[in-house]
């Protein structure tokens, strides 16, 4: 595509071109932000604003167009969101800089039509991310950003290994000084990664600890020669001097045309996760026999529960969320179905005072995926900002039923209490969110992370040929770095664990294989684990991973019976249940100290409901479930569900959590293949 680049002239806005044209994209422009005329510096949240005397020169090194607008804004919304979760206002904040970049942008625009796309580059500022992003989608640009989350260490060897050639003209981190002003990447290599091992300063200044103006670079057609340069000392003390370098003239020499076609491309896998692609492979060899459908012929004996909510303390569950039966699917289109049900979620979120900005995740269960665009295109109309997680997979719904929904949500004391993970560019890191979604929501210290289907991140298709092993690692992989992303954006301090995953699937007999990935996976180890065979995923793709994780953090009464927040790891247990006629199998992850927990249950066969009941009743490991399921999900074959109505009565009276029936072509745990129907319980 065609893209504007968002130029400061520092390193990594420039590095990021090179990753830009590796991708095949094209350079049109460039465009830049900076402080009015007699200012050169200004303290801006979102630009870096020195070394804006010489962005002429970068853009003539460029043999781009460049387009200038000058910050009127100040930093009006400091917070981690930018606008409004509501979709009716997806403007920005008034006087806010970001203002800036949109009229910018909205001029760039105007003057080439064919943009696309918005080079960007961001390493680790979410602040940053999420305002340019917001701009972007205002003007329907698609962000740029290859160095997204990147190890910072191997970007700025890769950058100098590249040619790059850039210099400090701002220092403000400990342990630099003025004398460090002018010199390169190179010289200051070393410098920076003893400052890094010492003090935790970033590596390549994303803590505001340096600024670079590039002077060279394998996109720039001529060398920026900087002539005659001003050390200025904005502020001199013990701790970090603050200081900057005056560019007071400077002039563009012919060079050699250069080549980067070898530009340093991370690895597609992570060589951590190298092992759970193996795994399936060995698997895939190995395995002679496949897994065979139980139920190819779907039959709806099972009726469709009525859709139900509940509140537990600030949580609420919404389940099985679908069109009234009242006339013929023939007469309703794709999108008044998916209006009326989300007519249907608001009325009972409106029960417990709860809006749709405040969802956390959201499940789409549709009956085929030619129907995903459409029904995409009109879920979006109820978002703003920071959506909700989300998956959504293809499965055989009775008939006269296209769309069933279901939904978790939390009553919020303050817009802080909840953290979406709203990623919308294009990077190596992890899938941008390809609809209305973000890839996790965190709130009470739980992690809701959306399904992960193996989509290669730069690009966002399938690995082609079709493998499972790469589309399971791929998942494995973004679920990962979803996380480790999280825990920069709310500031760390906790480790992250799983307490429930599933694994959605296309074909049944993949299931084996995918197994065999899970048990290769330490941190899959004693976590509550489904395995699912449906009708279909997005995509087409072969697999998708869905998550639900804890922070480990509780809040604890201490000997001074002061509540503090205390790292927790999650207890898991497991067990089996003989009974006459029925096979059960369940496991559960759970804190002393928090509601947070989990539980699946699976049966196989008849028995006696009452005695199956009572045997599950027994286990003390499930005690908390009875009383505080917030809701479940049952996953069923067709034709199979046996006296499960009446098991649900008699283990939830008189509580009736809200529950989602989802029809399913096969069910296995890690141990157990074809299960009847399993309860995945969600506990607060």
């Amino acid at each position: 595509m065609k893209y504007v680049a968002l130029l400061s002239g520092g390193k990594d806005s420039c590095y990021n071109l090179l990753h830009c044209s590796h991708n095949g994209h094209e350079l049109v422009a460039a465009a830049s932000l900076g402080p009015e005329n007699g200012k050169e510096e200004l303290d801006s949240y979102l630009y870096q604003t020195v070394g804006q005397d010489a962005i002429e020169y970068v853009a003539q090194a460029l043999d781009v167009p460049l387009y200038r607008r000058v910050i009127s804004g100040v930093a009006v919304e400091q917070g981690s969101e930018y606008g409004t979760r509501t979709p009716k206002d997806q403007d920005g904040v008034l006087g806010d800089e970001t203002e800036d970049l949109y009229s910018l942008l909205l001029t760039v625009k105007t003057r080439h039509p064919g943009i696309q796309g918005v080079s960007v580059g961001a390493i680790l500022s979410n602040y940053q991310r999420v305002r340019v992003e917001h701009v972007c989608a205002r003007l329907f640009l698609t962000p740029l950003c290859y160095l997204w989350q990147r190890d910072q260490a191997e970007l700025i060897s890769e950058m100098i290994d590249a040619g790059m050639e850039a210099v400090l003209v701002k220092v403000a981190g400990i342990g630099l000084k003025p004398n460090h002003l002018g010199k390169t990447l190179a010289e200051m290599e070393s410098t920076l990664i003893k400052l890094n091992n010492l003090y935790g300063s970033h590596i390549c200044g994303e803590g505001g600890e340096y600024e670079t103006l590039t002077i060279d670079c394998p996109f720039f057609k001529k060398r920026i020669r900087l002539t005659e340069v001003e050390t200025v000392v904005h502020a001199d003390n013990d701790f970090a001097t603050v200081a900057f370098l005056r560019i007071k003239n400077a002039s563009l020499d012919p060079k050699d045309v250069q080549y980067f076609e070898d530009v340093h491309v991370p690895l597609l896998l992570d060589d951590s996760l190298l092992s759970i692609r193996d795994a399936v492979l060995r698997s895939q060899e190995s395995t002679t026999s496949t897994v065979v459908l139980a139920d190819p012929v779907p039959n709806f004996e099972f009726s469709m529960p009525n859709s139900s909510s509940q509140r537990l303390d600030s949580w609420v569950a919404v389940a099985n969320v679908h069109r009234e039966l009242k006339e013929s699917v023939s007469n309703v289109t794709i999108e008044d179905e998916v209006k009326e049900c989300f007519q249907k979620l608001q009325e009972h979120l409106m029960v417990h005072n709860v809006t749709l900005s405040q969802c956390a995740n959201i499940n789409i269960f549709i009956s085929s995926m030619d129907l995903f665009a459409r029904v995409n295109a009109v879920y979006g109309t109820f978002f703003g900002i920071s959506p909700p997680a989300r998956a959504c997979v293809g499965v055989d719904l009775p008939p006269d039923i296209r769309v069933k929904l279901d939904c978790i949500a939390y009553v919020e004391q303050n817009p802080t209490d909840r953290q979406a993970l709203h990623v919308q560019g294009l990077s190596y890191w992890a899938p941008a969110n390809i609809g209305p979604y973000s890839q996790a929501i965190t709130v009470n210290d739980r992690i809701l992370i959306s399904g992960q289907i193996g989509l290669i991140p730069s690009c966002l298709t399938l690995p082609s040929p079709p493998s499972l092993a790469i589309e399971t690692a791929l998942s494995f992989q973004h679920v990962e770095r979803v996380t480790n992303a999280l825990k920069t954006n709310t500031g760390g301090g906790w480790n992250g664990y799983a307490q429930a995953v599933l694994y959605w699937l296309a074909k049944s007999s993949d299931i084996i294989h995918v197994k065999q990935a899970s048990m290769e996976y330490e941190k899959d180890a004693g976590v509550p684990t489904l395995f699912i065979a449906v009708k279909s995923l997005p995509k087409n793709a072969l697999v998708e991973k869905q998550a639900l994780f804890h922070t480990g953090r509780c809040l604890v009464i201490d000997d001074d019976d002061e509540p503090t927040l205390q790292a927790r790891v999650p207890i898991t247990d497991k067990g089996n249940i003989a009974e006459t006629g029925a096979f059960v199998h369940w496991e559960v992850s759970y804190f002393h100290d928090t509601g947070a927990s989990c539980a699946l249950i699976c049966f196989q066969g008849e028995g006696d409901p009452n005695a199956v009941s009572a045997n599950l009743k027994a286990v003390s490991a499930l005690g908390r479930f009875w009383t505080r399921a917030l809701s479940i999900r049952l996953f069923y074959q067709p034709s199979r569900m046996h006296s499960v109505e009446a098991l649900l009565q008699d283990l939830f009276r008189p509580n009736d959590p809200p529950t989602t029936s989802i029809p399913c072509r096969f069910i296995s745990t890690r141990e157990t293949d074809d299960w009847d129907y399993a309860l995945c319980i969600l506990g607060n």
